[in-house]
């Protein structure tokens, strides 16, 4: 029988982000925007929650996701509500792009100029420290010990909450700031890596 299934990850590793940010972003930023960047779902490993979720699951919900960021519809919203619909008028953000790092999903998602988007943008302004979430629709089984989520799983969006359940869950910002000699040199190769992989 399917359930709601919620997961949290963070954003940013330790809370710094790396500069994931395209020219067009970077002067979003600059003019009062936030975006926000980092890991947002994992797959084979377990989580606070005890739960695992394939790659091969992830991967084929991840593809149907695109077609909701393509269209501007990936919202979020401020807090976990107990519910598989998400709520327009409780919307805090938009899920603009994904990607994955072996089997880390990364994320970028853009603070709205919502009610729930302000609070969330004075929320971070604050320094409050906060978590992404997984919600999504699906059933699981136990299997040694491990509760795994079976391929009815269907992912629905990620929501903003206070308590992450994994470690390397929490909000970090995106600033238009230079960045470290080391940090720019990692950063530009792992862009060219990406560039790399989608030409293949």
């Amino acid at each position: 029988m399917s359930q709601l299934l919620r997961e949290f990850y963070e954003l940013c590793d330790g809370g710094i982000c790396q500069d994931f940010l395209t020219e067009q972003e970077k002067v979003f930023v600059k003019g009062g925007g936030m975006i926000l960047t980092g890991k947002i779902q994992e797959a084979d490993r377990e989580n606070g929650n005890g739960r695992i979720y394939s790659e091969k699951i992830l991967k084929r919900e991840v593809e149907k996701y695109q077609s909701l960021i393509k269209d501007n519809r990936a919202l979020g919203e401020l807090d976990h509500p107990d519910s598989s619909v998400v709520n327009l008028t409780k919307v805090s953000h938009m899920i603009t792009e994904i990607w994955w790092e072996g089997k880390k999903l990364m994320g970028k998602l853009k603070v709205l100029s919502t009610k729930d988007g302000e609070q969330l943008r004075s929320l971070i302004n604050d320094g409050v420290k906060l978590g992404i979430s997984s919600r999504g629709l699906g059933s699981t089984h136990t299997r040694d010990g491990k509760i795994i989520v079976e391929d009815d799983f269907q992912l629905i969006c990620f929501d903003i909450v206070a308590e992450p359940s994994t470690p390397e869950a929490f909000v970090g910002l995106s600033r238009n700031t230079k960045l470290s000699e080391n940090v720019q040199k990692l950063d530009k190769y792992n862009r060219l890596m990406l560039d790399i992989l989608r030409e293949k």
